[in-house]
């Protein structure tokens, strides 16, 4: 009974592995820090001029990003807060991160709801999330014009192609059970774009690494207390070895 449990778990949890981990593509890694508030900063000003007129984030308020950066009250309006209330009125520095975009306008544009990218960081993973924003590539064959290695047939139309360019796929012949296959190889840049490469992955690695911050704000202090309870752990232990000698040698 207990080994038809785990093993009805391990059937439901490889699936999510699989799908996590792009299809089988090869993931980049992301040169992540989310201890550098500048990079977090950069990300979140990119997060709110390409992500941010579609996709909510709606976990997140304004103030708590604008706290943990260092962001002044006059910054935060400058970078992030571009939106008004329902009554026209500037949206309060405290608000959630939320789109006015409804899931029924969203399949209607796009053919399905749009994610809340909150937590698509800790659903997807860093390395997930840096190698699908780099790789989309032309396709004529999709209403966007657009495909993804990562995420194939993704309705999300490139945002980022203009600083990117567009790449093409250059394909190659495989033999899968006697029988001639194409397949991507790899993408290359057919139109350049405002960005170099180098430019452009850094550009990522902030938008990755602010995503990463998003899903769980608290993490440098998790791991910083972390630190300071393992720590204390040793000492507790020592002292607790040498009281156990003390209180013991009499016995021994």
């Amino acid at each position: 009974m207990m080994k038809r449990k785990i093993l009805t778990l391990l059937l439901a949890v490889l699936p999510t592995f699989s799908y996590a981990a792009g299809g089988g593509v090869h993931l980049d890694s992301a040169p992540i820090d989310i201890s550098d508030m500048e990079s977090v900063k950069r990300g979140a000003n990119h997060f709110v001029d390409y992500c941010f007129s579609c996709h909510s984030a709606s976990y997140m308020r304004f103030n708590r990003i604008a706290r943990d950066t260092g962001m002044s009250d006059g910054e935060l309006r400058e970078n992030l807060i571009f939106t008004t209330n329902e009554k026209g009125e500037p949206t309060k520095l405290g608000s959630l991160m939320e789109v006015a975009m409804t899931d029924a306008y969203a399949k209607e544009a796009f053919g399905t709801a749009v994610p809340d990218l909150t937590l698509t960081a800790r659903a997807r993973g860093a390395d997930w999330l840096y190698t699908y924003l780099r790789t989309f590539y032309a396709d004529p064959y999709r209403p966007t014009g657009m495909n993804n290695l990562v995420f194939p047939d993704v309705s999300m139309p490139n945002v980022l192609s203009s600083l990117q360019g567009i790449q093409k796929a250059v394909y190659k012949t495989e033999t899968r059970q006697g029988v001639d296959v194409e397949t991507i190889d790899h993408l290359e840049l057919a139109q350049a774009g405002s960005m170099t490469t180098e430019e452009f992955d850094v550009f990522v690695a902030d938008l990755v690494n602010f995503m990463v911050y998003l899903a769980e704000p608290v993490q440098n202090e998790r791991r910083s207390l972390g630190i300071k309870v393992l720590i204390f752990l040793v000492i507790f232990f020592v002292v607790a070895y040498l009281l156990k000698k003390e209180y013991w040698k009499d016995v021994h």
